[in-house]
């Protein structure tokens, strides 16, 4: 399989939807079992082990976090809170020093805006997500999400989903 540059930018619209539709097992389903989701806490943050960061989740972490987010006795989330991801067209980054297409290593990058909500309280994000995709199987997967935050660098309350 040699992904084209339609199913990549395809797939990233389908990881959204499946976040909005709260099919958080059918979304981590899209991990590989060495991905992770980072969100750096600079701007032009290089290393998640070096720095601190507002997330960096291996596939355990966010398997905890999925559970946490299914579990009936999950008070903070009576209600459950909800998200909507609006994404700008995304770029399929061929000149990136971790594509290599013929290798089956992608990398895609979608600038965005996120609403999460939960009772009254509506919180709004903005940045740009870079996808590392791998084909593995047949199918793509993602060996890294990085969600960098336009004001990264500004106190946040808990961000209770995923971007």
């Amino acid at each position: 399989m040699s992904a084209s540059d339609r199913e990549l930018i395809d797939f990233v619209y389908a990881e959204a939807r499946l976040l909005d539709e709260q099919r958080f097992e059918d979304w981590l389903n899209l991990y590989t079992d060495d991905g992770y989701y980072w969100m750096p806490l600079a701007h032009g943050q290089t290393d998640p082990k070096l720095h601190a960061s507002l997330m960096y989740e291996d596939k355990l972490l966010l398997r905890v976090r999925v559970e946490r987010l299914a579990g009936q006795r999950t008070f903070s989330q009576q209600p459950k809170s909800r998200c909507h991801h609006l994404l700008q067209a995304p770029t399929v980054e061929h000149g990136h020093l971790e594509a290599a297409p013929a290798e089956g290593r992608h990398v895609v990058r979608t600038a965005f805006h996120y609403v999460e909500t939960r009772q009254d309280a509506q919180t709004l994000y903005a940045g740009w997500a870079t996808h590392h995709l791998v084909e593995q199987d047949g199918a793509l997967r993602i060996r890294l999400k990085r969600v960098d935050l336009v004001n990264c660098d500004a106190a946040f309350g808990n961000i209770q989903l995923f971007m």
